[in-house]
């Protein structure tokens, strides 16, 4: 199963080679491009003043940021919540570089810097799915029906939502996907998905717990002998 994490920050400026800062980090949880409803979000104190031009940006003032955590102090729940997955990101030399950078000043023991080859980079995705064309978030929402009128200002949280979405439709929309997840849901573990080669064999693993599976049987059980459910799942042991 395909895992990724599209995420997003927010910074005190331009330039991380400067002295600028993060001061927020936004990331959502994908298995095979679906969101599965986890995210990370976190606000960071930058220990500098955050920039006029960036203030217009995100609305993140210095008072705001005073009494949040420095990046040290989330670090390590940052990236437990990463783990190995790929990231996902819009513009992704600019986050990537923020990122690379408050890990050096973490010293010899910090995390290892982010590779860009290891990142999926969804504006030069854009770029040549629609060349030409405006390719920021904005625009994006635009031309793909997503509602982005929450986005007054950004933020990183929202702003990897969006992404998220964007990124679905870049890969070729929501179509493109649910007919394989289905498939692949409903293969029993170690199958051969019709059509694929040895090399697709794959395990698949039930994320129902015991008493969900037991609510299921004794609901399935009060429809009936005729209710559809008995076509495909046995009935429950009595």
């Amino acid at each position: 199963m395909l895992r990724e994490i599209v995420l997003d920050t927010e910074t005190t400026g331009t330039d991380a080679k400067t002295g600028d800062r993060l001061i927020e980090i936004g990331a959502v949880e994908l298995f095979n491009h679906i969101p599965t409803g986890r995210t990370y979000h976190c606000y960071v104190n930058p220990e500098r003043a955050v920039s006029e031009g960036a203030f217009a940006v995100h609305g993140l003032s210095d008072a705001f940021l005073a009494d949040k955590p420095v990046f040290k102090a989330v670090v390590g729940e940052f990236l437990d919540f990463l783990g190995d997955a790929r990231l996902v990101i819009h513009n992704a030399p600019f986050d990537v570089g923020f990122l690379n950078m408050e890990f050096a000043r973490l010293g010899a023991g910090g995390p290892k810097p982010i590779a860009l080859d290891d990142v999926v980079d969804t504006l030069p995705m854009a770029r040549r799915k629609h060349p030409g064309a405006a390719n920021n978030l904005d625009a994006l929402c635009s031309r793909y029906g997503i509602d982005n009128s929450r986005r007054t200002k950004h933020g990183a949280l929202l702003d990897a939502q969006i992404l998220a979405e964007v990124y679905v439709e870049l890969l070729g929309g929501k179509q493109t996907s649910l007919g394989l997840l289905v498939a692949e849901a409903a293969a029993p573990a170690g199958a051969v998905l019709p059509g694929a080669g040895a090399a697709a064999v794959r395990t698949y693993r039930s994320r129902l717990s015991d008493a969900e599976r037991e609510r299921h049987d004794a609901f399935r059980a009060s429809l009936g002998a005729s209710a559809i459910w008995a076509d495909y799942i046995p009935a429950p042991e009595a």
